[in-house]
């Protein structure tokens, strides 16, 4: 009998893969580091890569947005998570003015190898910002691509197809 993975394990097992594979992907956002994140996707990664790689952060989603954009035009990969989605807004002005348009704006001479990942719904059962489904809203936005994956089997993929993309 094969092991079967939950969504959470997928997105472990796929950051691990491509961080041993890319010595350029760091991964940082609210209590990712020591913790392992909200839902313990990145669990193990700190160990695995150190602290210069797997990182702890303020509550302060435009700040970490934002330091993703200047590491991804500088050479880094950077992959940040949102501990939910409805926690995003801070961050939405860097999203749409910096990270979206980058390669427009630089007429293709800068790209944003970056990932932002932002967990909700499915079965959160949370009040107020844990529950919004802010998909939407980011996906009418051009510079940007969305996924949103249903399945173990897609979240690893996708996950290890956005971070091998060099566009946001």
């Amino acid at each position: 009998m094969a092991n079967t993975l939950n969504i959470i394990q997928a997105i472990n097992q796929g950051l691990m893969v491509e961080m041993k594979n890319d010595s350029t992907i760091v991964v940082y956002g609210e209590d990712v580091g020591i913790e392992g994140g909200v839902f313990r996707a990145t669990v193990d990664l700190q160990k695995e890569f150190g602290k210069e790689r797997v990182f702890d952060t303020p509550l302060a989603e435009s700040a970490i947005v934002g330091t993703a954009v200047g590491m991804a035009i500088n050479g880094l990969k950077p992959v940040v998570e949102m501990q939910f989605s409805g926690f995003s807004y801070p961050a939405f002005n860097q999203i749409i003015t910096h990270v979206a348009r980058m390669r427009n704006r630089s007429r293709g001479q800068h790209h944003l190898p970056m990932v932002i990942r932002a967990p909700y719904g499915g079965g959160i059962r949370a009040l107020e910002h844990h529950s919004e489904s802010t998909e939407a809203l980011y996906s009418q936005i051009p510079g940007l691509k969305v996924v949103i994956p249903s399945t173990p089997y897609d979240a690893k993929g996708l996950l290890k197809t956005a971070i091998r993309d060099d566009n946001p």
